[in-house]
């Protein structure tokens, strides 16, 4: 038998996670502004009195909820991230510098696993999110950006600036790598136009394939404009 307080707890998490779940599409079909505390609560299922319960108010389940998308991204990019983080760390301490046909290698494997993930049924709720975000930046917007989106631009910043030879750091490798990363991501934040562009009725296994191809042939040309 599961103890009395130890019950609420997990009552609590699911009560908790219930209301995330469900503010992510609330809020990203109908703003900040146009969802209503009735409208997060009836979605998830939960008593009114869980919003300030929980997250004190609708700015704290607003809040709470950038961070659980930024969660769930991280669960799925945060693995291959780390794993170049490692290369680099071991480049930098070891004097094993990362080759180009290795940055290339790297670099494929990480657009492939995030046009995987965006073209996904699970990424839709959190697209409409980060629209609104993108458009009318919040605190909210920071939160994502600082956990998720700053970290990986980093990792395949620095990688297409050794397909580049140039610094990491430059403007030049900063504005390559959004169209780079950009040029995946489109296949989600821009979907009517992508699905209408190309014909498609849905995103399955060979659209999927396709999509990464594409992704494949982004970067299997950096660095051999002009050579």
């Amino acid at each position: 038998m599961v103890p009395r307080q130890q019950a609420k707890v997990i009552r609590g998490d699911l009560t908790r996670e219930k209301l995330l779940t469900a503010s992510i599409d609330v809020f990203g079909r109908s703003g900040f502004d146009g969802a209503t505390t009735r409208m997060l609560t009836d979605a998830a299922g939960v008593n009114q009195q869980a919003i300030p319960y929980y997250f004190g108010s609708k700015e704290g389940l607003y809040i709470a909820t950038a961070e659980f998308i930024a969660q769930q991204i991280g669960a799925h990019v945060s693995p291959m991230r780390e794993k170049v983080r490692a290369r680099f760390l071991r480049a930098d301490e070891g004097g094993d510098p990362v080759s180009e046909a290795e940055a290339r290698a790297l670099l494929t494997q990480i657009v492939e696993s995030v046009a995987a993930l965006f073209v996904s049924e699970q990424s839709e709720p959190w697209a409409r999110f980060l629209i609104r975000e993108q458009m009318y930046p919040t605190e909210a917007f920071r939160r994502i950006y600082d956990s998720v989106m700053s970290p990986m631009f980093d990792v395949v910043g620095r990688l297409v600036a050794i397909l580049l030879h140039d610094d990491p750091a430059s403007e030049h490798i900063r504005l390559r790598t959004l169209s780079l990363l950009g040029s995946i991501l489109v296949f989600r934040m821009a979907h009517a136009a992508v699905m209408a562009k190309l014909g498609w009725s849905a995103i399955g296994p060979s659209q999927l394939f396709t999509i990464q191809a594409h992704a494949r042939e982004l970067v299997a040309v950096i660095g051999l404009e002009g050579r």
